[in-house]
């Protein structure tokens, strides 16, 4: 369970805290880094969650500049963002709409 009343990096932090039971959180998580691009990637685990089947759209936004531009997208076990470096809580926000639908 997500809540919206929360900014997108503390909500995703009630997010992963929901799924801390003691044994997935040894084995999935959430993986932020940044690109040489320049940008950040995002790499969400669904495996044992309720989002593990649940369908996604690919989007792929590119902004005005060569900086502004995010691509969001589901793989097995897996939700991926790759984004500028102005974007990560743009990428954050579209993973947490879709866990909250």
């Amino acid at each position: 369970m997500t809540d919206k009343n929360l900014d997108p990096l503390g909500e995703l932090q009630a997010w992963y805290a929901a799924r801390c039971d003691g044994g997935w959180e040894h084995q999935y998580g959430i993986d932020i880094d940044t690109m040489d691009n320049p940008g950040w990637s995002l790499k969400i685990d669904t495996c044992g969650t309720y989002l593990f089947e649940r369908a996604f759209e690919t989007i792929n936004v590119q902004g005005a500049d060569k900086n502004d531009w995010y691509n969001c997208k589901v793989v097995p076990g897996k939700f991926e963002a790759f984004c500028g470096p102005r974007r990560l809580s743009d990428v954050i926000s579209i993973f947490l709409a879709w866990a909250r639908e």
